[in-house]
């Protein structure tokens, strides 16, 4: 096949959002290259780390929620296309004091939407998750929904059945430059110039490069994922009884974990990680970092406090409000800007191709994009 074109589109960047919107737009008809310096899926970008929670009372902004709503049936259905498991639902806790960001966000989101959910006292959560060690003023928010996806075996499935569609995929080919032109977008790789009517840049921490150096006021820090072994073999941590949590253990701080599905205790913190270019990030994690970690899980989770089995490094590509960015680049209608997810983007991932895709092809889209508009930020 002859990847220099011309394409209806180009995706540059083949994480969770990237991935998703070559899918989508294959599912639409368009001819599309999707592009990506590595060979995805790869630990080297923000779209690894065997699980990702996904939740449905979402404490940022109720208008998640519809988004988040009809990922969940998309992610069902390319588990049905596919044949691979990529959504488990454990249940989820949001946990922390009854006034603070994550409760009373949690909590506005499922009574605005009419959610499932349960408002648990620190007893009954203890009662529930006797796992749990936790501050006597705090509460929680319980939503039956919740759970976990398979990042890795979520984009591979999602180029292989975006390949099967007719997708074309060319990995190992980093964006040198790109060039908007009267009649499109160039593109050029170490593999020459490509021509596509559209392009979406969805490119994760690179975003923050100089691609789009003045476009966007990104900023990427470094968070750590770590799994540790539980102290005893209890079945604790088992799925059917320890469900996925996020905490907001001081205030405006959180971390977050998973139950053991066979590689220990996963658990991280949300944000607040070190500033960091992505071309020179440091992925050894320190002893300071793993013993920051062991000191939360002492506190609030002992039974999982038990010896280090892995750490990885995950790059954050924050916008200053945390919300996304899915619009048009603001100098140039044919360039699509998709994603700086700010943590917290992959569950959406085929609900947020399918928005993309749509702007790309100039289709109406039954989801509020207000939210994400490039132009709410004033010119970095």
């Amino acid at each position: 096949m002859n990847t220099h074109g011309p394409w209806d589109v180009i995706v540059a960047g083949l994480g969770a959002a990237g991935a998703s919107a070559v899918h989508a737009l294959a599912e639409r008809g368009a001819r599309v290259l999707g592009l990506d310096r590595h060979a995805p899926p790869h630990a080297l970008g923000s779209s690894h780390g065997r699980s990702r929670i996904i939740r449905e009372a979402y404490f940022e902004d109720p208008r998640y929620v519809p988004l988040v709503q009809h990922a969940y049936t998309r992610w069902r259905a390319l588990e049905q296309a596919s044949g691979a498991a990529l959504l488990r639902e454990t249940g989820g806790l949001m946990i922390g004091p009854p006034d603070g960001t994550l409760v009373r966000g949690a909590l506005a989101s499922a009574r605005q939407h009419g959610l499932p959910h349960e408002l648990l006292s620190v007893r009954e959560v203890m009662a529930r998750v006797p796992a749990f060690r936790l501050p006597d003023h705090h509460t929680a928010v319980l939503e039956p929904r919740a759970g976990m996806l398979d990042p890795e075996r979520a984009i591979a499935a999602t180029l292989a059945e975006a390949r099967r569609l007719g997708a074309h995929i060319a990995t190992g080919q980093p964006v040198l430059a790109w060039t908007a032109e009267h009649h499109g977008v160039s593109v050029t790789t170490p593999a020459g110039r490509h021509r596509a009517g559209r392009l979406v840049l969805a490119l994760g921490p690179w975003m923050a490069g100089p691609l789009l150096r003045g476009v966007l006021p990104l900023a990427v820090e470094r968070n750590v994922l770590h799994w540790f072994s539980p102290v005893e073999v209890t079945g604790a941590f088992d799925p059917a009884r320890f469900p996925v949590f996020l905490h907001e253990f001081e205030p405006g701080r959180f971390w977050y974990g998973f139950p053991d599905t066979g590689d220990g205790v996963k658990v991280a913190l949300h944000g607040g990680g070190t500033p960091a270019d992505v071309e020179s990030l440091p992925r050894a994690v320190q002893e300071a970092e793993v013993l920051h970690m062991k000191h939360l899980l002492a506190r609030h989770l002992p039974q999982a406090a038990g010896p280090l089995r892995e750490a990885l490094v995950c790059p954050y590509t924050n916008t200053p409000d945390g919300h996304f960015v899915l619009d048009h680049h603001p100098d140039h209608e044919g360039v699509i800007l998709a994603s700086p997810c700010s943590g917290h983007g992959f569950k959406f991932a085929p609900a947020v191709g399918e928005l993309i895709a749509d702007l790309a092809l100039d289709r109406p889209s039954p989801f509020d994009r207000s939210l994400f508009a490039a132009k709410r930020f004033a010119r970095a």
